[in-house]
């Protein structure tokens, strides 16, 4: 059985199905003063060029988060900082790659308290704290530090931004009172260390990748997307997949790219997602829009919440991407072992 495209949900009352795909090359706010969204913030960028300080003004759910995801040779780690305005919900995840043991730990604190979410992509720190659970986010000269304790676990690693790395940066529209902002940040050099009961390893330079998602925005109630992302180097290049669908259609607006280099090569079509949900290690085909990948699941990270109002339904493997993509230029470029995730998600928030 694969992921059938009939049953993919469309947009609620979508802000404007002529609107053209364009790039921003300047600031500008994400929200009017009246907290909808603002026309001239929708579109896409190289750069976190979208102020969303003005979330936080009613109108409905406003959703906040940062995620990080860092994968090495002997490890899968990630974080998650959220608040959802009645409650914060954060993560840490821990996962051994050659036993697939994991350690991880996740708390909804109702009502939110003790989170900090920057208005913007870098602009301060994030922290979380729940009962066994401590995350951290700090800005520093050249990139990120990322910090994150609970029982049995804990790892301190820094992702670097190198000069003039490119990032996604994309509004996407279901209404002009439901709207996202995304940066998708891919192949972010990542170095440190994760300590594992009383056994410390190294999180190598040049062998290690850290994968930002940060979003600001505010959500219809029940939704449900794909997203993967894979990071490495292939050929003697650096290789940057980003990929999304299903919560997308019908916008105007998508989320996919291949980065080569640091530089950013947008793909602007909705792309074809096919997969066997009864057998989610079974190979994933992504293609369109000049890319042609596969992807091959080693582990899939089951996640079912139910807490009546808020519940979730997440399957997301890591693997690896092997494929082609076609440059604008004419160049086809090859890929093969680059390590990184797909996921179907449902979420009622």
């Amino acid at each position: 059985m694969t992921a059938d495209s009939s049953a993919r949900p469309r947009p609620r009352h979508p802000a404007d199905h002529a609107r053209p795909e364009r790039e921003l090359t300047a600031p500008v706010s994400l929200t009017l003063p009246n907290g909808r969204v603002n026309p001239d913030a929708i579109g896409w960028a190289r750069e976190p060029l979208v102020d969303t300080s003005g979330i936080g003004r009613g109108l409905g759910r406003n959703k906040r988060w940062e995620y990080w995801n860092i994968t090495t040779p002997t490890h899968i780690l990630a974080l998650t900082v959220s608040s959802i305005d009645y409650a914060a919900v954060h993560e840490v995840w821990v996962f051994d790659r050659a036993t697939e043991r994991a350690w991880g730990k996740s708390a909804t604190v109702a009502p939110a308290h003790d989170v900090e979410l920057p208005a913007n992509v870098e602009s301060g720190p994030a922290r979380g704290r729940a009962k066994d659970l401590e995350i951290e986010i700090v800005p520093e000269a050249g990139g990120a530090r990322l910090r994150a304790r609970i029982p049995d676990a804990s790892f301190d690693v820094f992702a670097a931004l190198p000069e003039h790395h490119e990032r996604l940066a994309v509004v996407v529209p279901w209404s002009t009172s439901r709207f996202q902002y995304t940066v998708k940040d891919v192949a972010r050099p990542a170095s440190g260390s994760v300590t594992i009961g009383s056994t410390t390893y190294d999180v190598p330079a040049g062998e290690s990748w850290a994968v930002l998602d940060h979003g600001r925005g505010r959500w219809p109630y029940d939704i449900s997307w794909n997203w993967g992302a894979g990071s490495g180097s292939s050929g003697g290049r650096t290789i940057g997949i980003q990929v999304g669908g299903r919560w997308t259609a019908g916008t105007g607006s998508t989320e996919n790219a291949v980065f080569l280099d640091g530089r950013l090569h947008k793909i602007h079509d909705e792309l074809d997602w096919d997969y066997d949900i009864a057998d989610w290690r079974t190979p994933w085909r992504i293609s369109g829009g000049g890319l042609e990948a596969s992807f091959t699941p080693f582990y899939d990270k089951v996640t079912r919440t139910d807490l009546g109002i808020v519940a979730s339904r997440t399957d997301q493997c890591f693997g690896r991407w092997a494929g082609t993509f076609a440059v604008p230029n004419g160049d086809i470029v090859a890929f093969d072992g680059i390590v990184g995730f797909a996921e179907e998600v449902r979420n009622r928030w």
